[in-house]
């Protein structure tokens, strides 16, 4: 995994993955705050016309690329496996004709398990897509109808049976806990069906409620703090007895399948977005030394976007450079997610800023117990990662200073 772990240096830059966005879902689920629309239907999806937008998304990104080699994809959604298989093997086609992949490149699709017909998964993996990530988020039908899915449990794991016999050997199941109403029994038996189907990567993580979704603005009933402190311990634990690593805050995986494109955000790579309503941070060489970095997004709406693809301004909404006061807390918001932390050197690879001023605010923090005593690096404690956010106040207090 050398090219997602690969640091920048004044005369590199950082690692570069593509996200692909499909803006479509059946209908749109209470807590998502994603740029997600509901369409009822994948014969109303307008592919071709979507196919066509993206190409010439891409096209319009790939000065920014500058030949710079991907080291994986992820298209996210959205229901992407609403689209067809087809679908995917022209993007794909289209994407390796205009930037180089890595050997080892990795490409995931997330799909929902209501959505699937009999035989998608073997052309998704046909068209090159070689891990799925399966939007399960319990197998219990009661808890499954109170989050709006349109799946149920054992669709689920048809889904995954179906997955392993397309050929998929790298398998994410997304399951989340603090459900209403849910004991940490119910949470355990969540966990336990999903160890049960032998995935190589479970991303377990607390619902929340975001602003301007349906749960925000009419919010269930949610387990108290006590109970959701329970379900993260006992949780965590049956995970790790179960012969996962935990890798990130919410991310645990055996037999080293992190997923990299992941990986490549926590890490503070870059990433072209494609598609409506998508992101990207892309890194240059400043002229006077150091790094440039920018963040862009897409025109949102799906119909909107499709309009652009014959607008010369093409389809960015906007972009906005990170000023350089700001890199050390946009760092640590994402290196300090990852278990293991980061050499204290990418700090300065990465913000291009001497680790002197820091000291203060590190050693207050080894003081606290939230990072690890360790000089060289960059790593929450146990405790630093259930209290992160205390953490990067502590990081913030020194970028204010």
């Amino acid at each position: 995994m050398t090219a997602i772990t690969a640091m920048p240096t004044a005369n590199s830059l950082p690692p570069l993955a593509l996200y692909v966005h499909v803006p479509w879902c059946v209908r749109k689920c209470p807590y998502c705050d994603f740029n997600s629309h509901g369409v009822g239907h994948a014969a109303e999806l307008p592919e071709a016309e979507y196919l066509a937008a993206l190409i010439a998304d891409l096209e319009g990104d790939l000065p920014l690329a500058a030949g710079r080699e991907v080291v994986s994809v992820f298209i996210g959604g959205g229901t992407p496996s609403l689209m067809s298989a087809d679908f995917y093997a022209r993007l794909l086609a289209a994407v390796a004709e205009r930037l180089p992949l890595a050997d080892d490149v990795e490409v995931t699709l997330e799909a929902n398990p209501g959505t699937l017909e009999r035989g998608r998964f073997a052309g998704y993996r046909a068209a090159g897509i070689d891990r799925l990530s399966l939007g399960v988020q319990s197998f219990q039908d009661a808890q499954l109808t109170a989050l709006g899915r349109i799946h149920s449990g054992d669709d689920a794991r048809r889904a995954v049976a179906e997955a392993r016999e397309a050929g998929f050997d790298n398998l994410n199941l997304d399951l989340m806990h603090g459900l209403p109403g849910q004991t940490p029994d119910l949470a355990l038996a969540d966990i336990d069906s999903a160890l049960a189907l032998g995935p190589t990567h479970l991303s377990w993580y607390q619902l929340t409620l975001e602003p301007n979704t349906e749960f925000h603005s009419r919010p269930p009933l949610l387990p108290v703090e006590e109970t959701l402190w329970d379900i993260q311990d006992i949780g965590h634990e049956r995970l790790l007895s179960a012969g996962l690593s935990r890798y990130e805050i919410s991310a645990y995986c055996r037999d080293e399948r992190q997923c990299r494109h992941n990986l490549n955000y926590w890490r503070f790579g870059d990433y072209l977005g494609i598609g409506a309503g998508a992101h990207g941070k892309l890194s240059r060489r400043a002229e006077q030394g150091g790094l440039h970095i920018e963040r862009r997004w897409k025109v949102r709406q799906p119909a909107s976007y499709l309009r652009r693809r014959n607008d010369p301004q093409g389809f960015v909404a906007g972009c906005s450079p990170i000023d350089e006061t700001e890199l050390p807390l946009e760092f640590a918001m994402n290196a300090l997610r990852i278990v293991a932390g980061v050499p204290l050197q990418e700090w300065v690879a990465h913000t291009g800023q001497g680790t002197e001023a820091l000291q203060a605010c590190l050693t207050a923090a080894r003081a606290k117990g939230l990072l690890v005593e360790d000089s060289e690096r960059l790593q929450a404690t146990p405790h630093g990662l259930l209290f992160l956010n205390e953490l990067l106040a502590s990081i913030g207090e020194h970028r204010a200073s």
